[in-house]
């Protein structure tokens, strides 16, 4: 090899790019002048496409693979130059490079939440957000309509455009799809695909293609969410009576296992007894206030009114009225006894309780001391 072949080699350009930075898109090749040596070597890799760009025109576009830069392979370029077979010196043009790897992970999402009607609730709001996959399909037409001049295109340029596309779309797409708001989360990958088909098109607009989109969540507002939680705890309780009774049971065990003392725990049981009574009392109550009597039937009768009694520090109980009447008349009940029943704060002596008038009025004196 000669002297001039030698320095010849040493001028033979090398152009590639390679991306450590994995959200660029195009990056232009910067060359000093833009000059370029016949011959040179372009390695264009996998996920990858080079442009070459003469004048502000599109020319030729390379797929992966090794060239060596000659007119054979520059069809495009050599008729914009006007070269002759076997052109052999430094021309000037710009090399762009545009990753078409598939872009993942990309976030879309409503900022306000949308209006809809829906057939259960009525007029309700939904946010919903997700994620989609994009790839550059058409370098000439990506450059044209997206980068232009840009020496180096990230995807953060581009995606919040592609964003207000998916959720304009995906909102008139809720909107015609009629779907309960309760029977969404079992149409994610339909809406899903159904968005892939409806905007591929628009995406192709500017070169790129719509690989993938999901949708991730739709949710209410959260005042209509506490709404909704408090609407499915009435469905889970189900019977209201039983599960007042279980309240009061739980109640009663608490009271039992007081450690304050035997009296205190037999008051405790007797409270929960009650608490169990007035609930019962209460679910009969508001049944029979919910089914009107018939025309002409007399009014209910009105639930009898009990006492317990603290019997040598231990509770008893309860009794209604007239068995308060004969534990009066045999001393068993005095105006000292203690007493208690639903609605009094706590344990009072017989003879203040005005309902307990009646029973001590029918009951005679003491008989006066014989002489």
């Amino acid at each position: 090899m000669g002297l001039f072949d030698k320095l010849k080699g040493e001028l033979i350009d090398i152009i590639e790019w390679l991306d450590d930075s994995n959200d660029t898109m195009v990056y232009r090749f910067e060359r000093y002048g833009n000059e370029i040596k016949t011959g040179a070597k372009l390695t264009v890799r996998e996920s990858q496409t080079a442009v070459f760009i003469n004048e502000g025109k599109l020319a030729d576009v390379f797929q992966p693979g090794m060239y060596e830069l000659t007119t054979a392979n520059l069809p495009v370029l050599s008729t914009l130059k006007g070269w002759a077979h076997g052109f052999n010196s430094p021309f000037k043009a710009e090399v762009y490079f545009v990753n078409t790897k598939r872009f993942t992970d990309l976030k879309w999402g409503t900022q306000n939440p949308i209006m809809l009607r829906d057939a259960e609730f009525g007029p309700i709001r939904l946010r919903a957000f997700g994620s989609y996959s994009i790839r550059v399909t058409d370098p000439a037409t990506f450059l044209r309509e997206i980068v232009g001049t840009d020496g180096e295109f990230t995807k953060d340029e581009v995606v919040e455009q592609l964003r207000n596309v998916v959720v304009s779309r995906f909102t008139d797409a809720l909107g015609e799809s009629k779907i309960p708001a309760l029977d969404l989360a079992s149409n994610y990958d339909e809406l899903g695909k159904f968005m892939e088909e409806k905007i591929s098109g628009e995406f192709g607009e500017y070169g790129l293609e719509l690989v993938k989109l999901l949708v991730e969540n739709i949710s209410l507002p959260p005042a209509v969410e506490e709404a909704l939680d408090k609407r499915s705890s009435m469905g889970i309780l189900g019977n209201l009576n039983q599960y007042s009774q279980f309240q009061a049971a739980n109640a009663m065990e608490a009271a039992a296992n007081n450690p304050n003392g035997t009296a205190s725990g037999g008051i405790g049981m007797g409270m929960g007894f009650a608490m169990a009574n007035q609930m019962g009392q209460s679910m009969g109550n508001n049944q029979q206030q919910n089914q009107a009597p018939p025309a002409g039937s007399p009014p209910p009768v009105p639930p009898s009114v009990s006492f317990f009694i603290a019997v040598n520090g231990q509770q008893t109980g309860p009794f209604d009225m007239n068995a308060l009447k004969q534990k009066a008349a045999s001393g068993e009940l005095t105006k000292e006894s203690l007493v208690w029943k639903t609605g009094m704060a706590a344990w009072s002596a017989a003879g203040t309780v005005g309902e307990l008038s009646s029973v001590f009025g029918q009951v005679p004196p003491p008989l006066p001391p014989q002489l």
